[in-house]
């Protein structure tokens, strides 16, 4: 009987050594926060944002790099999940350490800043000459710091100093830090995606630029803190998303790839170094807008857009393929097409071992490419250029173009649809259309005689008379773009309203004439700069 008692005792003991065991657990669950309203986000980034005045700065160390690689052990705790977040979390910055480490060129395409905002850079930069002084003395002091971390927060520290962007001139371009949005104005949030959250703000009361920076009620941080139960070690996960366009920017330089101006690192929301990208502004795509502008805009962002994909075909760090392909990654920059999203980007090509892995999948269309050497041929530039075909190209590139043009374009329609061409053959065909439009060979075959004849007026302007038409620079009157005058006649008498036009000194990106049409000309008045042609006959 003892012994049988002395059973139930041990069997009780270890039942209820579990139901404590359970209870612990279930009341010490992690929460997580919810998504905030539009101006709680604003109100947030106020409190969130406020930025050390000591603008902490980097340096790149190989060593303390391969150090931050080779230090990090496997953590010894039981959990799977855990185990499964820091393998995550390692997996992102070793990619940004790939791309750290190979050769960038700063030549060539390079990325230009305009005269009046690269004297606001400077101007703003001033501010910051005293943190590049700093920079190896803070390094330092994080370097120590770190040896007293855990293995994931001294590795998200440690990845910093592979960042280095201290404030400055790199490439004719000023860089900026933290003291440079300490004191930032205006600040509206723009919106935010699965990680990052972006806000247009004033530097200075003169440059108006987006800040970047990862969301904490977004997608990517709610899920991970509900799965995970780390707010820390989720925003580090998060924030080498951040880190990589960063340094995809850095190394990435073409003019149809947004400018990063700098960054800056502060503690913020109890966490340590919270990162924040300053880069260009941008206007959203808007492509239902798009649609209703002229065929010579449309035709613009097609050959921004393809100049692009050359370079990311043949960029310095191999072909680059934009994972996340789509018209809310790009924005207009003076009617200038960028990407402005590259934390999905990745030049990493398919590895294969038959033409059966080299598939690649599309809602409308299945391509399978041809295997060499263990890589799957040219999967990165294909599958760029079809997304840009089911993206762009059906939607923009046809519709109301000149008549003499559009063989050509339906040509380059067709091809890009089926991946006939590569990016090289495409780019071809669409400089020859650019050539024959802004030299106004189009027009070659327009040799008809006009039915009126119409008397020109130096140094004037009609002020009223207008008339809507469509697609026009103007939504309250007729504005179009024209070769020159010949062009302007055929236009008015193809309108039946317009009795009058007037040649404007303003041109467009292709050097292309700005025209008003007009229903009369009794508003004819004076105007420097202005030639009037008044319709007097037919």
């Amino acid at each position: 009987m003892t012994m049988k008692r002395r059973k139930i005792v041990v069997a009780g003991g270890f039942c209820l050594s579990f139901f404590l065991g359970t209870l612990m657990n279930l009341l010490f669950i992690p929460g997580f926060d919810h998504h905030q309203s539009h101006r709680g986000r604003v109100h947030r980034f106020y409190q969130e944002q406020q930025l050390l005045a000591d603008g902490r700065q980097l340096q790149i160390s190989d060593p303390v790099a391969a150090e931050a690689v080779e230090g990090y052990t496997e953590p010894t705790s039981s959990s799977l999940q855990q185990n499964d977040l820091q393998q995550q979390i390692r997996e992102r910055y070793e990619e940004v350490l790939r791309y750290r480490e190979r050769q960038a060129s700063w030549s060539g395409t390079g990325n230009p800043v305009r005269p009046l905002e690269r004297r606001r850079l400077m101007d703003l930069a001033q501010r910051n000459s005293y943190e590049s002084h700093k920079g190896t003395e803070k390094s330092s002091n994080r370097y120590a710091y770190s040896q007293h971390l855990s293995p994931l927060a001294s590795l998200y520290l440690r990845s910093q100093m592979e960042f280095d962007v201290i404030p400055g001139t790199r490439n004719g371009t000023q860089f900026l830090g933290c003291n440079s949005i300490d004191n930032v104005t205006n600040v509206q949030y723009l919106g935010s995606g699965y990680t990052k959250a972006v806000y247009k703000a004033a530097l200075n009361d003169t440059l108006s630029v987006a800040l970047k920076s990862v969301d904490f009620g977004g997608h990517d941080m709610e899920n991970c803190v509900k799965k995970y139960g780390s707010t820390e070690d989720c925003y580090r996960l998060a924030s080498f998303k951040i880190v990589k366009e960063m340094t995809l920017m850095e190394r990435l330089q073409h003019p149809n790839i947004l400018k990063l101006y700098g960054y800056c690192y502060q503690d913020s929301n109890d966490i340590r170094d919270t990162v924040t990208a300053i880069t260009e502004l941008g206007s959203p795509l808007e492509m239902i807008q798009l649609l209703q502008t002229s065929w010579e805009e449309r035709f613009r962002i097609c050959l921004s857009l393809v100049r692009l994909l050359h370079y990311l075909a043949h960029s310095p760090l191999g072909s680059v393929t934009l994972l996340d392909f789509r018209p809310r990654q790009f924005v207009l920059v003076g009617g200038e097409l960028k990407v402005t999203d590259l934390d999905d980007a990745s030049a990493e090509e398919a590895v294969c071992s038959a033409a059966a892995d080299c598939g690649m999948e599309f809602p409308a269309r299945n391509f399978t490419l041809s295997c060499h050497r263990g890589r799957c041929m040219g999967i990165n530039e294909k599958r760029n250029l079809y997304n840009a075909y089911r993206f762009f190209f059906t939607y923009l590139l046809p519709h109301s173009a000149p008549p003499v043009l559009r063989p050509l374009l339906d040509e380059i329609v067709n091809a890009t649809g089926e991946l006939a061409w590569g990016v090289d053959d495409t780019l071809i065909h669409l400089e020859k259309v650019f050539h024959l439009y802004s030299k106004g060979l189009y027009l070659q075959n327009n040799s008809q005689l006009h039915r009126a004849e119409y008397k020109r007026v130096p140094d004037a302007a009609i002020a009223g008379e207008n008339y809507r038409c469509w697609p026009s620079y103007q939504h309250e009157g007729c504005l179009l773009s024209v070769f020159g005058v010949r062009e302007a006649i055929a236009v008015c008498e193809s309108h039946a309203q317009c009795r009058a036009f007037v040649m404007t000194n303003q041109t467009t990106w292709t050097g292309h004439q700005l025209a008003f049409f007009k229903t009369g000309s009794a508003s004819l008045s004076p105007a420097p700069g202005g030639v009037a042609y008044v319709r007097v006959s037919g």
